[in-house]
């Protein structure tokens, strides 16, 4: 095994990492209800939705897209998992 096969295997597992953590805060977004995001004074559902099933699917579509788009699609998934989820998930109902 030479080093640039092994680098082959890094870079997609990285991938592999990075499109299951889109689809988790895409799943995750899509269960908690709308009021839940008003409630929390976060962007609404919808959008969350449009823009992490946007990366999702462009991830798993796109085979060579630029690194740029990939970037800010997996800064969007990480900013709802560590900002919007723990916020929506501190709510409680009553």
């Amino acid at each position: 095994m030479n080093v640039f096969e092994i680098e082959g295997w890094v870079s997609l597992t990285v991938v592999f990492l990075l499109l299951a953590i889109k689809i988790f805060a895409f799943v995750n977004c899509l269960l908690f209800p709308a009021e839940a995001y008003q409630a929390a004074g976060k962007l609404t559902k919808p959008a969350w939705a449009i823009i992490l099933g946007l990366g999702m699917v462009i991830s798993v579509l796109v085979v060579q897209m630029p690194f740029f788009i990939s970037l800010a699609f997996t800064i969007a998934a990480l900013v709802y998992l560590v900002d919007v989820r723990p916020a929506l998930s501190g709510l409680r109902r009553r």
